[in-house]
């Protein structure tokens, strides 16, 4: 992997120590170029037939990406989402989720995945289990309906023990939705064998694409059983035949609608530069710089949070007060991290963009 050459595609890295792909990744120029091209194409020419047919086959590619990177056995068993949170929303709502059902969980989710949970308990009495990551596994019985927990811990890094809640979901058949917003083009993902029945990812994280792109992983034997209520125009074999069609019969009777040409080419584009940096080459630089911060941090006297082989480190402050005033200070000095509501927490978050400048230049303003 050319490093230079990737750091240079980022234009934000030029002034900025940018640790923040965890929430939205750094835009590459390419993406901004397409975006742009996209935007004057149709400025130019209208969205009308054309438009289309453009916006759709480039759909189609950038769905391919994404079941590549998932290693997915084929690109219609991905659905072409919001993002993370949209996705595991599709998941809980749909899955028939009744009175009395219970839902495994962990007790550090996102929103994302607690939210639709939430819903899913007040509107539909739907019981939640909720205990720490490493007791997801032993906390299933044969009452559980849906275990729903994060691939990587938003909070602090920690990796699920995935084999280890398969094998007991799978003694009792029952499924297993990862979110991946802090997995997929973060560390190695591959739904095959990590054996898992949903896979939701983000294309806005560590993807660097557009906010509003995402994908959603289907077992192909769990896409006609998850419920698809709101099927849209690529949902149905023939649009054009009214009440006569059908929903097609794979992961597009999921995907969200309403997708605009520069978002799709701007996800394209900032795709294709990270995969020319080698997925995999990037992901080890990635986890390898992490885990050198954390290294840096506790070796400063910081209170690192226990984590895993990830992209993702966190650090113990006195206060969620703290953590804002400390995120502020950095940032007016050119260092994007983020704070952590409710928990006075701090998070950087180290990609194969970064490198030890990046990091040095953290540990030097955070002992300031």
């Amino acid at each position: 992997m050319d490093a230079a050459r990737l750091r240079a595609a980022f234009p934000v890295l030029a002034e900025t120590a940018y640790l923040n792909a965890g929430t939205c990744g750094p835009l590459p120029a390419a993406a901004e170029h397409a975006a742009l091209d996209a935007w004057r194409w149709s400025t130019a020419n209208g969205r009308s037939g054309d438009f289309y047919g453009r916006l759709v086959p480039l759909s189609e590619e950038l769905r391919a990406r994404y079941a590549t990177l998932l290693g997915a056995a084929a690109p219609d068993h991905v659905a072409l989402t919001a993002g993370t949170s949209d996705g595991c929303a599709h998941v809980i709502a749909n899955l028939g989720l009744g009175a009395g059902d219970e839902v495994v969980t962990a007790d550090d989710e996102h929103p994302g995945v607690t939210g639709p949970l939430i819903a899913a308990r007040e509107q539909r009495g739907v019981v939640l289990k909720i205990v720490p990551a490493a007791e997801v596994a032993e906390a299933i019985t044969e009452n559980t309906k849906l275990v729903a927990v994060s691939h990587v811990s938003w909070h602090s890094g920690t990796v699920a023990p995935v084999a280890e809640i398969v094998a007991r979901a799978k003694a009792y058949n029952i499924p297993v939705l990862l979110d991946g917003a802090q997995g997929v083009g973060a560390v190695p993902v591959d739904v095959s064998a990590l054996g898992v029945q949903f896979y939701a990812g983000s294309g806005q994280k560590w993807l660097c694409g557009p906010v509003g792109c995402g994908m959603l992983w289907i077992e192909p034997e769990w896409i006609e059983r998850l419920g698809s209520p709101a099927p849209s125009y690529g949902g149905l074999v023939d649009p054009n035949a009214g009440f006569e069609t059908e929903l097609v019969d794979n992961a597009r009777r999921h995907d969200t609608p309403l997708r605009d040409l520069a978002q799709v080419a701007g996800a394209v584009a900032a795709y294709d530069v990270l995969a020319e940096a080698g997925f995999a080459e990037l992901q080890a630089r990635a986890v390898g710089g992490a885990a050198s911060l954390a290294e840096g941090l506790t070796a400063a006297g910081f209170d690192v949070v226990a984590r895993g082989e990830s992209t993702l480190v966190s650090w113990r402050v006195a206060s969620d007060d703290v953590a804002i005033a400390t995120r502020d200070r950095l940032q007016e000095s050119g260092i994007t991290i983020r704070d952590l509501p409710g928990a006075a927490r701090l998070r950087a978050s180290f990609g194969g963009w970064n490198d030890a400048d990046d990091a040095e230049r953290l540990l030097t303003a955070l002992a300031a």
